[in-house]
Protein backbone atom coordinates (compact mmCIF):
# COMPACT_ATOMS: atom_id res chain seq x y z
CA UNK A 1 0.00 0.00 0.00
CA UNK A 2 1.32 3.29 -1.29
CA UNK A 3 1.56 6.53 1.17
CA UNK A 4 -2.20 7.85 1.36
CA UNK A 5 -2.72 11.50 0.56
CA UNK A 6 -6.22 11.32 1.73
CA UNK A 7 -8.59 9.21 3.75
CA UNK A 8 -11.85 8.62 3.17
CA UNK A 9 -13.95 7.28 6.41
CA UNK A 10 -17.67 5.12 6.36
CA UNK A 11 -19.34 7.03 8.99
CA UNK A 12 -21.45 4.62 11.12
CA UNK A 13 -19.09 1.60 13.09
CA UNK A 14 -16.01 3.52 11.91
CA UNK A 15 -16.40 6.91 13.20
CA UNK A 16 -19.81 7.16 15.70
CA UNK A 17 -22.53 4.83 17.30
CA UNK A 18 -25.57 6.27 16.86
CA UNK A 19 -27.96 3.38 16.58
CA UNK A 20 -30.12 4.48 19.88
CA UNK A 21 -30.90 7.55 17.46
CA UNK A 22 -31.53 5.75 14.76
CA UNK A 23 -33.83 3.34 16.34
CA UNK A 24 -35.76 6.41 18.34
CA UNK A 25 -36.31 8.02 14.17
CA UNK A 26 -37.77 4.44 13.18
CA UNK A 27 -40.18 3.73 15.72
CA UNK A 28 -41.25 7.49 15.55
CA UNK A 29 -42.00 7.15 12.16
CA UNK A 30 -43.30 3.88 12.09
CA UNK A 31 -45.70 4.87 14.10
CA UNK A 32 -46.73 8.24 12.41
CA UNK A 33 -46.95 5.90 9.37
CA UNK A 34 -49.77 3.67 11.67
CA UNK A 35 -47.16 0.76 11.27
CA UNK A 36 -48.14 -2.25 14.24
CA UNK A 37 -44.53 -2.25 15.07
CA UNK A 38 -41.61 -2.13 17.32
CA UNK A 39 -38.41 -1.79 15.77
CA UNK A 40 -35.46 -3.46 17.69
CA UNK A 41 -31.39 -2.46 17.86
CA UNK A 42 -31.09 -6.22 16.64
CA UNK A 43 -33.59 -5.04 13.73
CA UNK A 44 -31.22 -2.27 12.46
CA UNK A 45 -27.87 -3.79 13.82
CA UNK A 46 -28.29 -6.05 11.30
CA UNK A 47 -29.01 -4.01 8.64
CA UNK A 48 -26.38 -1.21 9.45
CA UNK A 49 -24.39 0.08 6.41
CA UNK A 50 -26.69 -1.81 3.48
CA UNK A 51 -28.22 0.56 0.74
CA UNK A 52 -31.59 1.92 1.22
CA UNK A 53 -33.25 -0.37 -1.42
CA UNK A 54 -31.88 -3.55 0.60
CA UNK A 55 -32.89 -1.99 3.77
CA UNK A 56 -35.99 -1.22 2.87
CA UNK A 57 -36.99 -5.12 1.50
CA UNK A 58 -35.14 -6.73 4.12
CA UNK A 59 -37.94 -4.28 6.87
CA UNK A 60 -41.07 -4.70 4.78
CA UNK A 61 -40.67 -7.76 2.24
CA UNK A 62 -44.37 -7.29 1.75
CA UNK A 63 -44.75 -3.32 0.95
CA UNK A 64 -44.78 -1.39 -2.42
CA UNK A 65 -41.77 0.39 -3.13
CA UNK A 66 -43.76 2.86 -3.23
CA UNK A 67 -44.87 2.99 0.25
CA UNK A 68 -41.46 1.42 1.53
CA UNK A 69 -40.40 5.04 0.21
CA UNK A 70 -43.20 7.01 1.72
CA UNK A 71 -42.38 5.50 5.03
CA UNK A 72 -38.30 6.01 5.18
CA UNK A 73 -39.50 9.52 4.19
CA UNK A 74 -41.07 9.82 7.54
CA UNK A 75 -38.39 7.99 9.37
CA UNK A 76 -35.62 10.21 8.09
CA UNK A 77 -37.97 13.65 9.02
CA UNK A 78 -37.92 12.31 12.40
CA UNK A 79 -34.15 11.78 12.35
CA UNK A 80 -32.71 14.83 11.21
CA UNK A 81 -35.29 16.23 13.99
CA UNK A 82 -33.63 14.68 17.07
CA UNK A 83 -30.30 14.39 15.41
CA UNK A 84 -29.34 17.51 17.04
CA UNK A 85 -30.52 16.56 20.72
CA UNK A 86 -29.34 12.96 20.70
CA UNK A 87 -26.76 13.11 18.40
CA UNK A 88 -24.47 9.32 18.92
CA UNK A 89 -21.60 8.38 20.86
CA UNK A 90 -18.24 9.09 18.91
CA UNK A 91 -15.53 6.62 19.15
CA UNK A 92 -12.97 7.43 21.58
CA UNK A 93 -10.36 9.20 20.25
CA UNK A 94 -12.10 10.35 16.56
CA UNK A 95 -13.09 13.93 17.20
CA UNK A 96 -8.98 14.75 18.13
CA UNK A 97 -7.83 12.41 16.09
CA UNK A 98 -9.45 14.13 12.86
CA UNK A 99 -7.69 17.21 13.96
CA UNK A 100 -4.54 15.83 13.71
CA UNK A 101 -4.83 14.11 10.70
CA UNK A 102 -6.30 16.76 9.08
CA UNK A 103 -3.45 18.35 9.20
CA UNK A 104 -1.51 15.64 7.28
CA UNK A 105 -3.94 14.62 4.82
CA UNK A 106 -7.38 15.25 3.20
CA UNK A 107 -10.16 13.96 5.25
CA UNK A 108 -13.70 12.45 3.29
CA UNK A 109 -16.39 10.62 4.33
CA UNK A 110 -18.85 7.96 2.28
CA UNK A 111 -21.54 6.22 3.87
CA UNK A 112 -25.00 4.47 2.34
CA UNK A 113 -26.93 6.99 4.73
CA UNK A 114 -29.86 9.10 3.97
CA UNK A 115 -28.71 12.86 2.77
CA UNK A 116 -28.11 15.26 5.02
CA UNK A 117 -27.04 12.66 7.79
CA UNK A 118 -23.13 13.36 7.15
CA UNK A 119 -23.47 16.75 7.11
CA UNK A 120 -25.90 16.62 10.81
CA UNK A 121 -23.09 14.52 11.74
CA UNK A 122 -20.16 16.73 10.88
CA UNK A 123 -22.14 19.88 12.96
CA UNK A 124 -22.97 17.62 15.93
CA UNK A 125 -19.52 16.81 16.55
CA UNK A 126 -17.64 20.05 15.33
CA UNK A 127 -15.59 18.42 12.60
CA UNK A 128 -17.03 20.86 9.72
CA UNK A 129 -13.37 22.59 9.40
CA UNK A 130 -11.67 19.54 8.84
CA UNK A 131 -13.55 17.58 6.55
CA UNK A 132 -12.56 18.08 2.77
CA UNK A 133 -15.81 16.80 1.03
CA UNK A 134 -18.38 14.08 1.81
CA UNK A 135 -21.37 12.01 -0.14
CA UNK A 136 -23.92 10.07 1.18
CA UNK A 137 -26.03 7.15 -0.45
CA UNK A 138 -28.93 9.29 -0.14
CA UNK A 139 -28.10 11.82 -2.39
CA UNK A 140 -27.78 9.84 -5.76
CA UNK A 141 -28.69 6.62 -5.09
CA UNK A 142 -25.48 5.26 -6.32
CA UNK A 143 -23.28 2.36 -4.81
CA UNK A 144 -20.21 3.52 -2.41
CA UNK A 145 -18.00 2.13 -5.19
CA UNK A 146 -19.75 4.80 -7.41
CA UNK A 147 -19.40 7.63 -4.56
CA UNK A 148 -15.89 6.91 -3.56
CA UNK A 149 -14.75 7.35 -6.58
CA UNK A 150 -16.93 10.41 -7.22
CA UNK A 151 -15.02 12.33 -4.58
CA UNK A 152 -11.60 10.51 -5.79
CA UNK A 153 -12.09 12.09 -8.97
CA UNK A 154 -13.31 15.61 -7.54
CA UNK A 155 -10.39 16.41 -5.92
CA UNK A 156 -7.67 14.44 -7.71
CA UNK A 157 -6.99 12.06 -5.03
CA UNK A 158 -3.69 10.62 -6.00
CA UNK A 159 -3.21 7.52 -3.27
CA UNK A 160 -6.38 7.38 -1.15
CA UNK A 161 -7.51 4.61 1.23
CA UNK A 162 -11.09 4.00 2.30
CA UNK A 163 -11.69 3.09 5.82
CA UNK A 164 -14.31 0.87 7.10
CA UNK A 165 -15.65 -1.83 9.60
CA UNK A 166 -17.87 -4.03 7.48
CA UNK A 167 -17.50 -6.68 4.63
CA UNK A 168 -19.31 -4.51 2.64
CA UNK A 169 -16.94 -1.75 2.78
CA UNK A 170 -14.31 -3.91 1.99
CA UNK A 171 -16.03 -5.24 -1.10
CA UNK A 172 -16.86 -1.90 -2.14
CA UNK A 173 -13.59 0.06 -1.39
CA UNK A 174 -12.46 -3.43 -4.24
CA UNK A 175 -14.43 -2.40 -6.30
CA UNK A 176 -13.28 1.21 -6.39
CA UNK A 177 -10.03 0.04 -6.93
CA UNK A 178 -8.70 1.29 -3.12
CA UNK A 179 -6.59 0.07 -0.23
CA UNK A 180 -9.09 -0.78 2.43
CA UNK A 181 -8.26 -0.20 6.34
CA UNK A 182 -10.52 -2.18 8.55
CA UNK A 183 -11.52 -0.75 12.22
CA UNK A 184 -12.34 -3.56 14.08
CA UNK A 185 -14.64 -2.08 16.79
CA UNK A 186 -17.57 -1.00 14.79
CA UNK A 187 -20.82 -2.99 13.17
CA UNK A 188 -19.12 -5.92 11.43
CA UNK A 189 -16.15 -7.69 10.27
CA UNK A 190 -13.97 -8.67 7.22
CA UNK A 191 -11.29 -10.81 6.49
CA UNK A 192 -10.51 -8.98 3.25
CA UNK A 193 -7.79 -5.42 4.40
CA UNK A 194 -4.83 -3.97 4.03
CA UNK A 195 -4.05 -2.98 7.44
CA UNK A 196 -6.76 -3.38 10.67
CA UNK A 197 -6.71 -1.18 13.65
CA UNK A 198 -8.61 -2.53 17.08
CA UNK A 199 -9.02 1.73 18.08
CA UNK A 200 -9.24 5.01 16.44
CA UNK A 201 -6.21 5.60 18.36
CA UNK A 202 -3.79 3.30 16.91
CA UNK A 203 -5.18 4.39 13.44
CA UNK A 204 -4.12 7.75 14.24
CA UNK A 205 -0.93 6.80 15.61
CA UNK A 206 0.21 4.90 12.44
CA UNK A 207 -0.94 7.47 10.04
CA UNK A 208 0.47 10.32 11.86
CA UNK A 209 3.08 8.44 11.28
CA UNK A 210 3.85 7.38 8.01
Amino acid sequence: MNKPDSLIFDLDGTLWDALDTYLESWNLGAKAENLNRTFTRDDLHYVMGWERSKVLDHLFPATSKERQEEIYKTINEYRLKIMPQMGGVLYDGVREGLIKLSEKYRLLIVSNCPANLITEFMKWADIENYITDEMAHGVNSMPKHHNIKLLVDRHQLKNPIYIGDTHGDSLETRKAGLPFVLVTYGFGTSDDYDLKFDDFNAFTDHFLNL
